[in-house]
C-alpha cells in the first residue's frame, strides 16, 4: 500500500542544534540552492538542494555507467623497451592481493570501487523510496550506513594518485591513457555531483518524517543547557535523556562518550604506525635483477632531484605534513579541552574542521603505490612491488580519520566561561 510523506513546513524544520558548538538555531526558510550557517561557530548546517529529488538519481545513474565502463575498458598501459604493459581499474587491487598483500589490496578496492559504488546503490534505494511516495523497508538502516560510508569514499584521491604516477614514470617510459582512464575522471565528477546533492535532513525528512517538535518555548543558547541535542545520524532535535532518536533510532548521546580518550587512543595508534610507516620502503623497484628500497621521504628527494618540483610538494605535503599537522592538531585539540581553555573558540573549530577534510588525502602515497604496483610488471627488466610501510601509512591514514571522527567539536564550547552570544565571536 502507498503511503504519502508529508511534505515539511518551515515550522517542522526550524529549530536545530548545531554539531560543532550546540547552539540552538531558528533556521529562516530557504529557497533552492540556499544555505545555513551557524551565527556561533559558522558550521553549515543544511542546505536546500537544486531538484533535490531529481539530480542525485540523474548524476548517480551516469556515475555508475562510467564507473562501469572505467571497468571494462583500458586503464593505462606502459611501452618501454619494446615490451608493452596495460592495466585496467580492477587490477590496481588484483595485483596487490596476487602480490600476497590482501590488506593493502583490500584498502584500495574497497576505497575506490566498493565503498563508492555501495553509497550509490544505497541512494539508488532511498531515492526509489522518496520520487514512488512509498516507506520502503530498512529505509533508515540504509540513511544511516549511506551517511557511514560518504567520508570513505576516496575516488578524488585515487585520481589524484593516477596522475602523480604518470607524472613519477613519463620519463622513462612511452604512457597511453586508455578509455577507462577517462571514464574514470567522469566517474569522479559525477560522484562528486551526487553526493554534493544530497542533504542530510532534506532527505530524512522525506524518508521517515520531520522531527518531533518541541512541546515548549525555546531560547537562543545552548542547546545541552535545555536539556536537548541533535541526533549524530539524522541531526534531529531531541531530548538529551532520550537513549534512540525518536525518528531514525540511533543511540543518542548528548556528547561522544569517552570523546578524548578514544581519540587519544586512536593518536597513540597512528603515531607507532607512523614510524614504520616513514622508516621502511613504500616501494620495492627491480630492475635488471637489482633491488632499489624507496621510502616516502626517499620518493620526495628523488622526484626533486629529477625537477618534478610540483609533484615532490604534493607527496611530501600529503604524506609526511598533513598525517603528522593533522595528530598534532588533535593532539592540541584534546589539550585545550581538557585544560579547559576558553580562548579561540571559533578558531579552534575552524582547526577541527580543516583536520577533517584533509585527512582522507595523505592516502594518495598508497594509491600511486597500488597504480606502479599493477602497470610495471616486466620481470627482472623492471617490475614495481609494495614495501613493508605502505600497509602502515594507509592505518595512519585511517586511524587519523576515525580520531578526527571520535573528537566531539562540541567539547571546544562546553567550558562553563564561554560567553552566550549568537554573533559568533566568542572566545576570540
Amino acid at each position: 500500500m502507498d503511503v504519502n510523506l508529508p511534505a515539511p513546513t518551515d515550522a517542522e524544520r526550524r529549530y536545530q542544534a548545531c554539531h560543532e558548538c550546540d547552539w540552538l538555531v531558528e533556521l529562516p526558510p530557504l529557497a533552492e540552492g540556499q544555505a545555513a550557517e551557524c551565527p556561533r561557530c559558522g558550521h553549515e548546517l543544511g542546505f536546500l538542494p537544486h531538484q533535490a529529488t531529481l539530480r542525485p538519481v540523474v548524476y548517480g545513474l551516469a556515475a555508475v555507467i562510467m564507473l562501469i565502463c572505467a571497468n571494462l575498458f583500458p586503464f593505462l598501459s606502459l611501452q618501454v623497451s619494446g615490451l608493452f604493459q596495460q592495466m585496467s581499474l580492477y587490477e590496481s587491487a588484483s595485483v596487490l592481493l596476487d602480490e600476497h598483500h590482501p590488506w593493502l589490496a583490500a584498502v584500495v578496492y574497497l576505497f575506490i570501487q566498493v565503498l563508492p559504488a555501495t553509497c550509490l546503490l544505497l541512494m539508488f534505494y532511498l531515492y526509489l523510496g522518496i520520487n514512488l511516495g512509498r516507506r520502503l523497508p530498512y529505509r533508515r538502516t540504509c540513511c544511516l550506513w549511506l551517511f557511514r560510508l560518504l567520508p570513505w569514499s576516496m575516488v578524488e584521491v585515487f585520481l589524484v594518485g593516477v596522475l602523480v604516477s604518470l607524472i613519477k614514470i613519463a620519463s622513462l617510459a612511452e604512457i597511453g591513457i586508455g578509455y577507462g582512464f577517462w571514464a574514470f575522471v567522469l566517474f569522479a565528477l559525477l560522484l562528486l555531483k551526487t553526493t554534493s546533492s544530497i542533504e542530510r535532513g532534506w532527505l530524512w525528512t522525506r524518508l521517515v518524517g520531520p522531527a518531533p517538535l518541541p512541546t515548549r518555548p525555546l531560547l537562543a543558547g545552548r542547546a545541552l543547557e535545555q536539556g536537548l541535542t541533535s541526533c549524530h545520524s539524522c541531526h534531529a532535535l531531541v531530548a538529551a535523556s532520550c537513549v534512540h532518536c525518536p525518528r531514525c533510532d540511533s543511540r543518542v548521546h548528548a556528547r561522544t562518550p569517552y570523546s578524548l580518550q578514544g581519540t587519544l587512543a586512536l593518536l597513540l595508534t597512528a603515531m607507532l604506525l607512523y614510524l614504520p610507516a616513514n622508516l621502511l620502503p613504500i616501494m620495492v623497484t627491480e630492475s635488471l635483477g637489482a633491488l632499489t628500497y624507496s621510502t616516502i621521504l626517499g620518493g620526495v628527494v628523488l622526484l626533486w632531484q629529477h625537477g618534478s618540483y610540483p609533484v615532490a610538494m604534493v607527496i611530501f605535503v600529503a604524506s609526511v605534513v598533513v598525517p603528522l599537522a593533522k595528530m598534532m592538531a588533535l593532539l592540541w585539540l584534546c589539550w585545550s579541552v581538557y585544560t579547559d581553555r576558553g580562548w579561540h573558540r571559533r578558531g579552534r573549530t575552524r582547526l577541527y574542521r580543516l583536520t577533517e577534510f584533509v585527512g582522507r588525502w595523505s592516502m594518495v602515497d598508497v594509491f600511486v603505490v597500488a597504480i606502479l604496483v599493477a602497470l610495471i610488471r616486466m620481470g627482472k627488466l623492471m617490475s614495481i612491488y609494495p614495501g613493508a610501510a605502505a600497509l602502515a601509512f594507509a592505518g595512519v591514514v585511517v586511524l587519523t580519520m576515525l580520531a578526527a571522527m571520535w573528537f566531539d567539536p562540541r567539547l571546544i564550547w562546553d567550558a562553563p566561561s564561554a560567553p552566550q552570544t549568537t554573533q559568533g565571536h566568542d572566545g576570540e
